[in-house]
């Protein structure tokens, strides 16, 4: 590739037309020196990582594997860092309101005379020197919601999954196994599974049943996870992750370097509810045209 590049290079910088014959500079000062730098590689790889399979005994039975996009070493810290500070703003309601003394309910009165008194002037009894009065600077309702692309999202999610892999467990389905829901079973089969219920573990599983969900609800350092709510801080906020393989399935087909789709999922979800909120509110319309039709019928 240099060498092809080289004649086109000389060609150009010594015509005539750039360079007078009195005034010769070498190759190396007039290229630049990017060019000569090798091309730098794909912002993404791939992280195969293998992870034993254990049964609902604590038994290992197998091993699976892993194989995500990652982002590389030197991007990996910003792209879950913005992906992060995303999530957690984008929680913020934004509703904290404060009163200006303008919205003060009162203060049309001066409190007293201005002269005679001997004190400062006064002209309202909202001025926010005094109590019960407005605030200054203070918050008002906004919106601290930020955009993130979907596939930087995406490449976060699995750049911190991959990450995880060397605390991650895969644990065969165990939603037949509480016949009722009951604690102490499930933490007994935490303890089998090598996990103590002391530390912050996140279970993702593709479908949570109704006792499994019930038995470990009681658990306060526990969470359980669907790709529905599958969110990047309970990964980073876990110190163990057990996976079912199912779930492995749909991490290699969702988050791997073969997928090929562009959330359409996600953008039908999106669209539906728009549709809702438009129906909600054309719905509310009809309802108050109905409401004034038959209004004026009773006049």
């Amino acid at each position: 590739m240099a060498a092809s590049a080289t004649p086109l290079s000389l060609s150009f910088f010594t015509s005539s037309i750039f360079l007078t014959s009195s005034s010769h500079k070498p190759l190396s000062t007039l290229i630049p020196n990017n060019s000569l730098k090798t091309p730098k590689p794909l912002s993404i790889s791939s992280e195969l990582a293998t992870l034993p399979v254990l049964s609902f005994t604590g038994d290992k039975v197998g091993e699976t594997f892993l194989d995500l996009k990652a982002a590389l070493p030197d991007t990996a810290r910003a792209v879950v860092h913005r992906a992060i500070i995303t999530d957690l703003q984008n929680k913020r309601r934004g509703t904290a309101s404060t009163l200006t003394r303008a919205e003060v309910r009162g203060g049309g009165r001066k409190p007293y005379p201005q002269k005679k008194t001997g004190r400062a002037r006064q002209g309202s009894t909202r001025t926010p020197l005094r109590p019960g009065g407005g605030v200054v600077f203070g918050p008002k309702p906004r919106d601290w919601s930020i955009k993130i692309n979907r596939k930087e999202k995406r490449l976060a999610i699995s750049t911190a999954v991959a990450s995880a892999a060397e605390n991650t467990i895969v644990v065969e389905d165990f939603s037949d196994e509480f016949e009722k829901p009951k604690t102490k079973e499930f933490i007994a089969a935490m303890k089998r599974w090598g996990l103590d219920p002391n530390e912050k573990t996140t279970f993702l599983m593709r479908e949570v049943a109704d006792n499994v969900r019930l038995s470990s609800r009681n658990i306060g350092t526990l969470k359980m996870l669907t790709p529905r709510t599958l969110n990047l801080f309970d990964i980073l906020n876990a110190d163990k992750l057990i996976l079912t393989p199912e779930i492995v399935d749909y991490l290699n087909a969702r988050y791997g370097l073969n997928y090929e789709g562009d959330d359409e999922d996600e953008e039908d979800e999106e669209g539906a509810e728009e549709e809702d909120e438009e129906e909600g509110e054309g719905g509310s319309e009809v309802q108050g045209t109905v409401s004034e039709e038959s209004s004026d019928a009773a006049e």
